[in-house]
């Protein structure tokens, strides 16, 4: 199945570009609610299931055991700026496991924002794992090790029964056999498992909700959830998408992105679970389908409104800071989610 054109970039009066996508939106018993373009196309969800990855962290209490705060849980759960107060998080998440940055397996990277690439660079300092984006969620792998009391060395290997735990509880939420030829590696060096769209959709309609959930787990899914809502700034940070979103709706709803274009989603008042994937990985496209699915599905406020219309339709810039297009939803994909939901 061809996807569909979803999101049109415009420069004048004429677009310029089209991205095509998929959309998946699950209810809580595996219903699709609205499905467009190829929702049973595997795709790897790279960083949109962080908050389920890090499940383990605290049905295992180790999160306890470790006195994670919230903040710290939702930095677990995040694809961070690399700002100082996340490299921090990242490293007190360590000590209090009796760790040093050098037990990241990550890799470093630069922090996404200038400003504070320019503190290290001016502290003639170089980036390490603790500003890797991923740096929180490897800091809760390494707790969840130590935790289970096994070498923390290696942590990043399939085989390594921390991410043999991570793949366990991806299984029984996507209701998917997760196998060796459906697996990649993330750019942090951890396995990524290809599922069809909607099984990620369904597995975010439960993590949101906890129906159907056994206790321990459904307990674990909501500890998790709040973190990120009451911590929102760790997830992403300054002029993020999901830090914004998260920040406007207060509890409403919780989003993720990842990679390639890439977003998931949790709308507990609605029992539904969102997954999407733009097919040519751009996150300027998978953010608009986001925002899109969000002010098609939710009855807003003034506030909320406000905060989704500049989402949906955001202005494509001059150099000199002036509008001249715009990226928006096409018509097409507004009518086919009304008609959904």
């Amino acid at each position: 199945m061809d996807n569909p054109a979803l999101v049109d970039v415009t420069r004048g009066n004429l677009t310029e570009s089209v991205h095509r996508g998929s959309v998946a939106i699950v209810d809580t018993a595996g219903k699709l609610v609205c499905g467009i373009g190829d929702v049973d196309a595997h795709v790897f969800p790279r960083s949109a299931i962080k908050a389920l990855q890090a499940l383990p962290l605290v049905e295992s209490g180790a999160a306890e055991a470790l006195d994670f705060t919230d903040a710290e849980l939702s930095l677990a759960c995040a694809s961070h700026n690399g700002e100082e107060i996340h490299a921090n998080s990242a490293r007190v998440m360590l000590l209090k496991a009796g760790l040093t940055e050098d037990a990241l397996e990550c890799g470093p990277q630069w922090p996404k924002r200038m400003e504070d690439a320019a503190k290290l660079i001016l502290g003639d300092e170089t980036p390490c794992g603790l500003h890797n984006n991923c740096s929180g969620k490897h800091a809760g792998f390494l707790g969840l090790a130590r935790a289970m009391g096994v070498e923390t060395r290696g942590y990043i290997d399939p085989n390594h029964p921390v991410q043999r735990e991570v793949r366990l509880v991806m299984e029984q939420l996507t209701g998917d056999t997760l196998t060796e030829d459906a697996c990649g590696t993330d750019g942090c060096s951890i396995p990524t498992y290809a599922s069809p769209l909607q099984n990620f959709a369904k597995a975010f309609a439960v993590f949101g909700t906890g129906a159907g959930l056994e206790p321990l787990r459904a307990e674990a899914a909501e500890t998790m959830f709040n973190a990120c809502i009451n911590e929102p700034y760790m997830v992403a940070g300054a002029g993020r998408f999901c830090t914004e979103v998260m920040e406007g709706f207060r509890g409403r709803v919780f989003v993720k992105t990842g990679a390639e274009g890439v977003f998931c989603a949790s709308i507990p008042e609605l029992g539904f679970g969102v997954a999407l994937k733009c097919e040519d990985g751009a996150t300027r496209a998978s953010e608009v389908m986001m925002a899109t699915v969000l002010e098609a599905m939710l009855e807003l406020n003034d506030d909320e409104a406000k905060l989704l219309d500049a989402l949906v339709n955001p202005p494509v810039l001059t150099r000199r800071g002036t509008t001249a297009g715009y990226i928006k939803p096409k018509d097409d994909f507004l009518s086919a989610l009304k008609a959904a939901l």
